[in-house]
């Protein structure tokens, strides 16, 4: 490991022993999208599985989406085989989205519950205890904006998170990089990008929250971290 994927390998371990992402036999499942964050997602876990304590084995799932507009496509052939070059496991599931029952979500909504509800039913049927997903820091401050906004909760995504109604556990391990980190790395490395995007993806609320964290930014550099801290460093013993 060198360059920028081991500056992010070294900031994604520490994030992963502060809140103890990691138990030794831990049965991984990554959430593969095919976008740069999950690839990079890949690449740390396949470094991360190399080291014995806590002793961990990684598998990539990528759910393929189609129906109702919001199909985008990724290059599956190649997902499998960055995914096993760098022995790691591939999965590849398909869903199909039907009409929502509900009135005013989202087409991008229902596209990613039904994304991670695929992940779900494969981590159940295949016994991991964990799913990680490629979340950001900026992800992380966009939701909890979003949710401000729109809901009136002071809420976004945790670190990690046990599940109710699965024996599972969710964990990002990235929740402490930015973006900008995860795009050089992308460029570093020569991911390739999706093969078509998402026709919804420029005209979602996340988009607006996205300029909204740049426009922040311009008052403070730092308003991810501040944020990110406000959530989930106070009184929690973290740090």
């Amino acid at each position: 490991m060198e360059g920028r994927l081991l500056q992010i390998f070294r900031e994604a371990s520490s994030s992963m022993k502060r809140w103890a992402m990691l138990e030794n036999g831990d049965r991984v499942l990554v959430g593969l999208s095919g976008g740069k964050d999950s690839l990079a997602l890949v690449e740390v876990l396949a470094e991360r599985q190399k080291i014995w304590v806590p002793r961990i084995e990684v598998t990539a799932c990528h759910v393929a989406v189609e129906g109702q507009g919001v199909m985008y496509e990724s290059d599956e052939e190649y997902l499998r085989c960055f995914c096993e070059e760098r022995g790691v496991r591939f999965i590849a599931r398909r869903v199909t989205l039907e009409d929502d029952r509900k009135e005013g979500r989202s087409k991008c909504w229902l596209c990613s519950w039904s994304r991670r509800k695929e992940l779900f039913r494969v981590a159940e049927e295949e016994g991991f205890g964990k799913l990680a997903l490629g979340h950001h820091i900026d992800d992380i401050a966009e939701t909890l904006l979003m949710n401000a906004i729109y809901t009136g909760r002071l809420e976004s995504m945790p670190p990690v998170l046990k599940m109710d109604n699965f024996a599972l556990t969710v964990i990002r391990p990235f929740c402490e990089i930015r973006e900008s980190s995860l795009k050089e790395l992308a460029s570093e490395r020569g991911y390739r990008e999706q093969v078509r995007r998402c026709p919804f993806e420029d005209k979602s609320k996340r988009q607006r929250m996205k300029e909204l964290v740049a426009e922040l930014r311009e008052m403070n550099p730092d308003v991810t971290e501040s944020l990110f801290s406000g959530l989930y460093y106070k009184g929690n013993g973290q740090g």
